[in-house]
């Protein structure tokens, strides 16, 4: 399909579902996104952090020129999400697994972004790896009005000892003369497997609902979109404590999140891929009143898997063609594909 075909069909869904609700406005297209960067580190070592092995001496051997060729492979990848669609590239991009400002400076920095003018808002975390969240925002778009990180404490089940993971970042702002808050996650890992594991990412979805009642007990019609690497599918136990109806009644303030990525994980699309099995751990959640057509409402969501990001050959012919494995460069993109969501605004 031609990309002129793609922005056709679009326009003609916007109009049927406009039409739908006797509405006869022109409406603008763009896109949010989640990207997982892969390791992308500073070559410099942080005594503060187990960053060693990306480190020149280190077991990865992380120079300023493999840093250098990574950040030239995510931009390319940034600048072309949702470009088929709307001509642009995400104007609120989450991103998770990088280790500091600097990096993030480089990327925004990049000939290919520089034209759409990101701004970064960033706050170190505790994670003992030092990776973090951050999002990316074109200024020309959106204006933040608040930011905040928020800390997730987790506890070793058989020796009770703290461990600190990624915060989660809430960001909020002004789309024109309408209030959006995001909310960027890289929620605790597998290691260990699923189940062993499962315990701390419930106490993750905890930390999140807790932001989500927060904010809807001010304005119960809130415009939240939740982002993130979840590290869970969507009809995992976590996943599913923000999107079913709650027994818990002291949450007087809990309306389920929306999560359009269920259907794509029901037909078995993933966002990578582990032993011959696609996971969509990558998800864009939104609340209810993103649905209705009214200022800036949801119109689509997806996974972005051009060929280019994927294995050409080999055993894991199809999966996303990463940037290292087990310490060997492969001088790819990321072990994960971005996803990304459209949503309209009435002009």
């Amino acid at each position: 399909m031609k990309k002129n075909q793609k922005v056709n069909l679009l326009t003609l869904f916007l109009t049927v579902v406009l039409n739908g609700h006797g509405l006869c406005q022109s409406v603008e297209i763009f896109t949010v996104g989640f990207y997982n960067l892969e390791n992308l580190f500073d070559p410099r070592d942080n005594p503060k952090t187990f960053d060693e092995d990306y480190t020149p001496e280190g077991r990865k051997q992380w120079t300023e020129k493999i840093l250098e060729q990574k950040i030239d492979h995510l931009a390319s990848v940034i600048s072309k999400i949702g470009f088929d669609e709307v001509r642009r590239p995400p104007l609120l991009l989450g991103v998770a697994e990088v280790e500091n400002l600097r990096v993030l400076k480089m990327l925004v920095h990049h000939k290919k972004l520089l034209p759409y003018q990101y701004e970064i808002l960033h706050y170190d975390s505790p994670d003992a790896r030092g990776i973090d969240v951050a999002l990316l925002y074109q200024k020309a778009f959106f204006i933040p009005s608040q930011t905040k990180a928020y800390s997730l404490t987790l506890y070793d089940g058989k020796t009770n000892q703290k461990r600190t993971t990624r915060d989660q970042l809430v960001v909020s702002g002004w789309m024109d003369e309408e209030e959006i808050h995001c909310l960027v996650n890289h929620w605790p890992s597998r290691r260990g497997g699923q189940k062993r594991s499962e315990s701390n990412r419930i106490s993750a979805a905890l930390l999140q609902q807790k932001i989500i009642d927060s904010l809807m007990g001010l304005n119960h019609k809130a415009k939240i979109i939740s982002m993130g690497d979840f590290n869970d599918n969507p009809d995992d136990k976590s996943l599913l404590s923000l999107t079913e109806e709650q027994e818990n009644s002291y949450r007087e303030n809990f309306q389920p999140l929306l999560n359009p990525m269920e259907k794509l994980y029901q037909k078995g699309v993933g966002s990578l891929a582990y032993r011959d099995r696609w996971f969509l751990f990558d998800q864009i959640l939104i609340t209810p009143s993103l649905i209705y057509p009214k200022g800036v409402f949801f119109v689509d969501a997806k996974v972005f898997s051009p060929d280019f990001l994927k294995n050409k050959k080999g055993k894991y012919k199809g999966y996303p063609f990463r940037s290292e494995v087990q310490g060997e460069q492969l001088y790819g993109y990321s072990d994960h594909f971005p996803v990304y969501a459209l949503l309209g605004k009435m002009k």
